[in-house]
């Protein structure tokens, strides 16, 4: 079952993209399936407004097999046309062009770089075409800045950026996304066995109730409020002086 007005909301998103996508001069646009729910969320919207225009693109980086299947199931269940670009030689490429580097950050440095490489890839496929990015995060994420910088971040369009991460999972169950994938454990793929929650250190149930109550145990508040502070500058313009030469 569906929350009350969701259905209403999802109709109201349907509008806002093609407006989008009309006050850009777009033809249509593209999203990233990944195989998780936000971005079978994305792709079904993006199908309602843009029903001949849509595409999907799925960039398997030294992912799951799952994930990659997952992926798969989404659009051929959404009837969305995709492309696979595979993105695991170029990943290794370019950490081999940089050479042997070390540091505290390295591991996060080098996970960084696969979001980093499927934002030139939808990008390249959205200019061929003269389509729009559309991004996948959710206002759970962007609360704390769970996303990469100029990766999943660099996008044009953010759908769900007003929606908690269970009120995702209400439009999935109301657009059609498969079971499987709406309960799946929700990762960004950056490493073997990662999670979104592990690497938070606080559950989405928690993060939801926070931001739309304001509640949550102390210690997940002091993650939540420590994130969303180190995290403020994934959500400005890059910053300039403010006086001149």
């Amino acid at each position: 079952m569906t929350v009350p007005g969701m259905a209403e909301y999802v109709d109201r998103l349907v509008h806002w993209l093609k407006a989008q996508g009309a006050g850009a001069g777009a033809a249509g646009a593209v999203v990233g399936i990944s195989g998780g729910v936000d971005s079978a969320v994305v792709a079904a919207l993006l199908k309602r407004a843009f029903p001949a225009t849509t595409l999907g693109i799925i960039m398997p980086c030294d992912s799951l097999p799952r994930d990659i299947e997952d992926a798969r199931l989404v659009a051929q269940a959404l009837e969305v046309p995709f492309k696979e670009v595979g993105l695991g030689h170029a990943f290794r490429a370019v950490l081999g062009a940089m050479g042997k580097e070390e540091g505290p950050g390295r591991r996060l440095a080098e996970a960084n770089l696969k979001p980093r490489l499927r934002m030139l890839v939808l990008y390249y496929h959205a200019n061929l075409r003269n389509y729009l990015v559309a991004g996948t995060g959710n206002r759970s994420e962007l609360k704390v800045g769970y996303f990469t910088k100029h990766g999943d971040g660099g996008v044009d369009l953010l759908p769900l950026a007003r929606m908690v991460k269970s009120q995702v999972k209400e439009a999935a169950r109301l657009l059609g996304v498969p079971c499987k994938v709406i309960e799946k454990p929700p990762t960004a793929g950056l490493w073997p066995g990662q999670t979104d929650e592990a690497e938070m250190g606080v559950t989405y149930e928690v993060l939801d109730n926070y931001i739309l109550a304001g509640e949550a145990p102390e210690d997940a508040r002091g993650i939540i409020e420590s994130m969303a502070r180190r995290s403020a500058h994934k959500l400005s313009p890059p910053v300039m002086p403010d006086f001149e030469p």
